[in-house]
């Protein structure tokens, strides 16, 4: 007897090595052979009778409860649980989900590429890497050209989930080449009679970020009785925004005695900025001295000053001696949203049409739409050759020089920057299955498309026409502006939908599978099919975009990216076999051979065992490869222009003499595609056990290994910085005078490997008593034992695990713990999400040493979460919890990759102490 509570895989300690075309060939010629010989096959199954069902990881059909597949699944009373209603928030509780993804990392992209994207991460590979499915199938990419490749979980409706699988193994072999982290796989009820409402609402303790759900759900339709049945369930949320100013563990770490170097010098009132030569420098700074205006009694010594500070203007300008000691910094951290508000809608429809007994017509239709808004701190800005006759009327004191200074200025009066994206998806998906000659099949034609828009709403206006309005003395960057100011920045706003893109993939797919003879241990199955994707992508910017002339949203070289179409086609064929060689010893293999139009062809293997001597106990084992071609964006791309995310210091200018104020700032990066990439390649192997000593515990552990080669990516700004006696001549341009950075560089390249292994655990144990109900404790954990990557072939590598490196960190110890108790009508769940602490990253110098800051450690992460359910009828079910129940902050973190700072906005909930509540109505 298998372990109940652990699904059952195939594995081996050595890779099974296939590489050519014909042997891929050899196991559809299997599956041929096999189809005349049914006959004989059919009348020697016994259990013919009994349901078979398809498990994530296989396409061969067994008895459920017979998989051998390192799957994890979790069901919708699971989900319910924990109080989460999006996808996003259902993989929070999946362990070997790392550095994924969110809405906070999102926020980060200030470029206009992926902002609105919420992806999957399995084994912290890659969003690129990580194949999520919707029934089975795929869904259309995120369509924004960008840095990952995957769906966006915005797109799954998630009040139709039953469940979800989790396939925590490599399977290119079986679903296709970028699953090289493994699959994940949404799976919506089927059949549906009656119907369910579900209300759902949750309020945070210290205001914002709100949360009001409804979804309703019906069908009609006895497969059996009337030949049909057609459903329906439609899904609305609503997520409120969150601002800075609302979470008290913000207020008390102001960057001005946290990270001051991540304070940004473009400030309201605006700072002034001396000649860049020391000799012109020096004969304003006399002038200056000779009129007797000073700081707070000491000369003015520095290229940077505010004649309002130290008193500026709080609480977002405000006075950093360590940043700018003569002058205001701003501190956007106090000005800006952490959550952003969102609508998200879905409907999935199925209907379900039975011809005869053998065959069923099926149709899926999926339609969902997201829409985002980020609010972001007002637009910030430097404007040169400012004449000071136009600025002096706005100063407490005139400025006691001719000529012309440069005004940095943060642009209160405009706004705060605030973007609109929208991300809508549809899917038809139809086809026929059923059986023929004793084979199962099925055929479906799945047209899937993505399209998104960023629309600028607020704070954004022409770049020329404020430059113009400064420079003639019409707009004050120091205060409030006349009249005629104000009437300037009116009629210069801009609203534009500035960025849309849609991507497609339409895919014709069948697969057959059944047994093709008897061996000692029972069914010898096998499966074989064939798939034929096209990919099509399109991006548009608008008119105004293209004149690259709006503030906040300008390139660094005069043009932006140019409209864009491209597409390339995918086909494949594959096979699997499954061997009980005798009752204890069970043989998987499987293998596909994919050619991608443009990139080159690929055969990936897989060679799976499974060996149970005892009814407690089961040993387990796989090896495969992988192959991941560069997508269509990381190859066709339009070159992009924007800023460094975070505020970064330049060595190279810190060299030079410069004071580490005047060598920070958010760098103009260039982003650049690469048609010359070669694909990425992995090799992985798995093994471990799992048993059941008592009938009321079983557990696994499972060692996985992965290596991937010739990874896409690009060198992170710090990793540049880090290193610029090795990196500058390539990726960095300065100014005219070779001394402040200009430009970076990011460019696609293949940079060398990247190295994973760890463990898993799941343990659950249950207990039913007479008198006191039913009890289990379950706990799903990932510990990660290496986790190194390599910037560049023939580059070191560098240890990511337990340690935040470039732009991500991997915890190397993250778990879900759950602790259930239920009695008659009644429900109390007990959950603890934990992620284990890591050493620090930081880019921030040492104002006295010029030295990087020590590193530090940053605090483990652990949120409790409990809920309580009481079915008051047999068709009505009342749930009431409470997220993060000790109202745990963020730990502290010196990130400086992300926008948002002071955290790690990739795992952590700012949300704080969420009290929730849900009713569930069936009529049936």
């Amino acid at each position: 007897m298998t372990p109940k509570s652990t699904p059952r895989h195939a594995s081996s300690a050595r890779l099974f090595k296939m590489k050519s075309l014909a042997q891929a060939a050899t196991l559809l010629l299997i599956g041929a052979q096999a189809l005349q010989a049914q006959a004989q096959a059919q009348a020697q199954m016994q259990e013919a009778k009994l349901e078979r069902v398809e498990v994530t990881g296989s396409s061969i059909k067994r008895l459920e409860g017979e998989s051998a597949l390192p799957v994890q699944t979790i069901k919708r009373s699971d989900i319910d649980k924990t109080g989460a209603t999006t996808a996003a928030e259902i993989m929070k509780s999946i362990s070997a989900n790392a550095a994924a993804l969110t809405d906070g990392a999102s926020i980060t992209d200030n470029t206009g590429g992926q902002r609105g994207m919420n992806g999957a991460n399995l084994r912290g590979l890659g969003v690129s890497s990580t194949l999520v499915l919707l029934n089975g199938r795929r869904m259309a990419n995120f369509a924004s050209p960008g840095d990952n490749a995957g769906v966006d979980l915005n797109n799954i409706p998630a009040g139709a989930i039953e469940r979800v699988e989790v396939l925590k193994d490599g399977a290119s072999a079986i679903y296709g080449t970028d699953a090289i982290g493994g699959v994940i796989n949404f799976i919506t009820r089927k059949d549906y009679r009656g119907a369910d409402v579900n209300v759902y609402a949750a309020r945070t303790q210290e205001g914002g970020a709100e949360k009001t759900a409804a979804s309703v759900g019906g069908g009609f339709g006895d497969l059996e009785q009337d030949r049909f049945n057609i459903f329906g369930v439609l899904d609305i949320q609503r997520l409120g925004s969150l601002r800075s100013s609302e979470r008290d563990f913000l207020k008390d770490r102001p960057l001005a005695t946290t990270l001051p170097f991540y304070m940004s010098s473009r400030t309201f009132p605006g700072n002034i900025r001396l000649a860049s030569r020391a000799a012109a420098r020096k004969v304003q700074l006399d002038a200056l001295a000779a009129a007797g205006m000073n700081f707070n009694g000491t000369p003015y010594n520095q290229r940077t000053i505010n004649l309002y500070a130290p008193a500026c203007n709080p609480p977002a300008t405000v006075y950093a001696k360590d940043n700018l000691s003569q002058a205001c910094s701003f501190d956007y951290m106090q000005d800006t949203e952490l959550y952003p508000e969102s609508d998200k809608k879905s409907f999935i429809g199925r209907g379900v049409f039975q011809l005869n007994k053998d065959t069923q017509l099926f149709a899926e239709v999926v339609k969902s739409q997201t829409q985002t808004r980020y609010v972001a701190s007002p637009n910030p800005i430097e404007i040169t050759a400012v004449p000071t006759t136009a600025i002096n009327p706005f100063l407490p004191k005139p400025l006691p020089f001719g000529g012309t200074v440069d005004v940095r200025q943060r642009v209160t009066e405009g706004g705060n920057r605030t973007n609109e994206v929208s991300s809508d998806a549809d899917r038809i998906v139809a086809g026929v299955s059923g059986t023929l000659g004793g084979w199962d099949y099925d055929v479906a034609i799945n047209h899937a498309v993505n399209r998104t828009a960023d629309s600028l709403r607020d704070g954004y206006f022409l770049y020329d026409k404020f430059v113009d309005g400064v420079r003639t003395g019409k707009i004050n960057p120091f205060g409030a502006s006349p009249q005629a100011g104000k009437e300037l920045l009116a009629s210069i706003a801009v609203q534009d939908e500035a960025r849309k893109s849609k991507g497609s993939t339409t895919t014709i797919d069948a697969k057959f599978s059944g047994v093709l003879a008897q061996l000692a241990g029972g069914d010898l199955g096998a499966a074989f099919g064939a798939e034929f994707r096209r990919e099509e992508t399109e991006f548009t910017p608008s008119a105004l975009l293209l004149t690259n002339n709006i503030q906040g949203d300008r390139s660094s070289r005069g043009d932006a990216p140019p409209a864009s179409s491209n597409s390339r086609k995918v086909a494949a064929v594959f096979g699997e076999l499954n061997a009980p060689l005798s009752k204890e010893l069970e043989l998987q293999l499987a293998a596909r051979y994919d050619k991608y139009s443009a990139v080159g062809d690929t055969f990936n293997p897989k060679f799976g065992l499974r060996w149970q001597p005892s009814k407690a106990l089961m040993l387990r084992g796989s090896a495969g490869t992988g192959f991941r071609a560069p997508s269509i964006n990381e190859l066709t791309r339009p070159t992009s222009f924007g800023s460094s995310s975070a505020f970064l210091t330049d060595p190279g200018c810190v060299a030079q003499g410069f004071a580490v104020a005047d060598c920070t700032d958010q760098w103009r990066v260039e982003r650049r595609s690469n048609a010359n990439l070669k694909p990425e390649k992995s090799k992985q192997f798995s093994f471990g056990l799992a048993f059941e000593p008592i009938k009321e515990l079983s557990a696994s552990i499972d060692y996985w290994n992965i290596r991937k080669t010739d990874v896409i990516s690009d060198l992170s700004e710090q990793v540049i910085l880090g290193n610029l006696a090795r990196y500058e001549k390539d990726y960095v341009k300065r100014d005219q005078f070779g001394e402040l950075i200009d430009t970076i560089l990011l460019k696609k390249e293949n940079q060398g490997e990247l190295r994973t292994s760890g463990i898993d655990l799941d343990l659950l144990y249950r207990v039913k008593t007479q008198s006191k109900g039913r009890f289990s404790v379950s706990l799903t954990g990932t510990y990660v034992l290496n986790y190194e990557r390599q910037f560049g072939a023939g580059e070191p590598f560098q240890n990511n695990a337990g340690q935040f490196l470039s732009d991500q960190v991997i915890q190397k110890w993250r778990h879900r713990l759950a602790l259930d108790w239920d009695i008659g009508n009644w429900g109390l769940t007990v959950g603890n999400t934990y992620l284990s602490g890591y050493r620090d990253h930081n880019t921030a110098f040492n104002p006295y040493t010029d030295q990087l800051l020590e590193a530090r450690s940053v605090s483990s992460y652990s949120l409790w979460d409990m809920s309580g359910s009481w079915r008051v009828t047999k068709d009505m079910k009342l749930r009431a919890g409470v997220q993060n129940l000790f109202n745990t902050q963020p730990p502290f973190s010196n990130q400086g990759y992300y926008f948002l700072a002071t955290y790690d906005p990739t795992y952590t909930d700012p949300r704080g102490r969420t009290f929730y509540a849900s009713l569930n109505y069936s009529f049936r």
